[in-house]
């Protein structure tokens, strides 16, 4: 393929990489690094996303797949090898050990006991293994344990990834199950997939004898992608026929009457009404909806709260569940990209004018711009007369009357947003489409934001691909829909990704938390 440019990296803790060898802060930190990268190469090459086909393989295959689920990038294509999706240990209750292990002692590495000849059976490449001094044996236990949880979630949700898709698995693998790598293909809503076995093959596929058949495979592919323009999946009636919106209406139709599930979720609600008269979180949440502005406020300050000290604990243990956790991250992601578009709206010479509109008491807008004087104005709106006045509330506490103003409105009218004034360069979109299950009133809203901002202004929205506890949620908790019970759909990145492009935004950066729950981005409004 003369007429392309090919791009390599070394892993974060690999190969000439800085910092401890098999080591990184977790494996949502070194997706990070694939998207920074491929990104990198595409402007380095001067091409778009569109044009660039990622091949990935082992360990590798898996943050690739992470990367193109949780970031959904409009890439071409890509090609998985011997994803390791589910690695071979033999220890028995190695991974349990492991974790617990984990929790006891911190941070520690485990050798790997895999040796070259059971990788390949080129005799140069096993030598080249064993003797390379840029090969790193050693694996921190954080990223083996995040390595096993991220392929669970990926595997089970990859229905979630559209791109078009080769798979090639090894056919005699001493290092990975097989079984996950096939489950993952079935799953795949690609149009356009399709699934080698190499006979024979060890699990260092792109290093075998026989390599030669497997990169014919991988030509042939590629040149199809690049054969062929670049098809961009349907997203138009997800909300509708999509496999999140099945699983939404399961959820709403709730579990099988006095079945286990639903003895349990009964068990729990009674066990929440009761505890509820002494931790302050969960009264709350179930005075005003676990998913209001004054739950999720109450979950920002993470501090517990009780009648006595029972009542304290239960709300600690409340306040430090995965998603609450996410909660907390995605605002420090919030901020943190926030600041980033104040910068760049500070660098093109634009007046920095921000709304959220649908801020709940403020706090993290707040937060984040206290202390930006490049900002000339900021506006919070929400439809809830409480949040606007805890909001008003906070901005006179922080002594920011003269620089914030907050109102009411409605985040999903069109006319309203439209008519903005003064018209913003910054808008802010968060932990609001994520509550409704349709997209006609996420498209409606968008349309009015579009009209707001002028091309060059910025939109940052958050999003939730995936969450652990949907179960849960809607058989346990009520939401501000007058108390029903809060059943959620989830929208893939790609889902809501092309909403926002369809209305006019180019998104251009994007944070994900360490669970894979929720998502923060920034885009673009492009020039139509």
């Amino acid at each position: 393929m003369p007429d392309t440019a090919f791009y390599a990296w070394d892993a974060r803790g690999h190969g000439q990489t800085s910092g401890p060898r098999g080591y990184s802060p977790s494996l949502a930190r070194s997706v990070q690094d694939v998207d920074e990268f491929v990104r990198f190469a595409a402007s380095d090459s001067q091409v778009g996303l569109e044009e660039v086909v990622v091949i990935a393989q082992s360990v590798g295959a898996v943050m690739v797949a992470t990367w193109v689920h949780d970031y959904a990038p409009a890439i071409r294509g890509l090609v998985l090898v011997s994803p390791a999706f589910k690695v071979k240990l033999y220890v028995p209750l190695a991974r349990p050990g492991l974790a617990l292990w984990h929790r006891l002692r911190g941070l520690f590495f485990i050798n790997s006991y895999v040796k070259g000849r059971y990788l390949t059976h080129d005799r140069q490449r096993v030598a080249s293994f064993n003797n390379d001094p840029l090969i790193t044996r050693a694996i921190a236990v954080n990223i083996l344990l995040d390595l096993y949880k991220t392929s669970e979630r990926i595997v089970s949700d990859a229905a979630a990834i559209t791109l078009p898709t080769q798979l090639l698995i090894s056919g005699d693998d001493y290092v990975v199950h097989r079984q996950p790598q096939i489950d993952f293909y079935q799953r795949l809503r690609s149009p356009l997939k399709e699934l080698h076995l190499l006979p024979g093959f060890y699990h260092d596929t792109l290093g075998e004898e026989n390599r030669a058949q497997a990169f014919e495979k991988m030509q042939s592919f590629i040149s199809r992608l690049y054969a062929n323009k670049s098809q961009k999946f349907d997203y138009q009636h997800e909300d509708s026929t999509g496999p999140s919106a099945d699983r939404w209406r399961l959820l709403s139709g709730g579990p099988v009457p006095l079945s286990p599930v639903d003895l349990a979720y009964r068990f729990m609600r009674k066990a929440m009404k009761l505890f509820g008269a002494h931790s302050a979180g969960l009264h709350l949440g179930m005075s005003t909806g676990f998913d209001s502005g004054s739950s999720l406020d109450y979950v920002y300050q993470n501090q517990p709260q009780g009648s006595n000290a029972f009542g304290r604990l239960i709300d600690k243990i409340y306040l430090n569940n995965v998603g609450w956790r996410g909660i907390r991250q995605r605002k420090t992601h919030l901020q943190m990209l926030i600041k980033q578009a104040v910068a760049d709206l500070h660098a093109k010479g634009l007046a920095i004018r921000v709304v959220d509109i649908a801020a709940g008491h403020g706090r993290y807008v707040l937060d984040a711009l206290e202390y930006e004087p490049a900002v000339c104005d900021i506006l919070l709106r929400d439809y809830s007369e409480l949040n606007v006045a805890q909001g008003q509330e906070m901005i006179a506490q922080r002594g920011m009357s003269g620089r914030v103003r907050y109102e009411q409105g409605d985040a999903f009218n069109p006319e309203e947003l439209s008519a903005l004034t003064p018209r913003p360069t910054l808008a802010i979109v968060s932990g609001l489409y994520e509550l409704f299950p349709e997209n006609e009133q996420v498209k409606n809203s968008l349309a009015g934001l579009a009209n707001a901002i002028d091309p060059g202004g910025i939109l940052i929205y958050t999003g939730q691909p995936w969450h652990p506890q949907l179960e849960l949620i809607a058989g346990v908790l009520t939401s501000h829909k007058d108390g029903k019970p809060w059943v959620m759909r989830v929208r893939s990145q790609a889902e809501m990704d092309s909403l926002v492009h369809d209305a006019g935004f180019d998104k251009c950066t994007q944070r994900i938390d360490e669970w894979g729950i929720f998502t923060v981005s920034m885009a673009v409004r492009r020039d139509n």
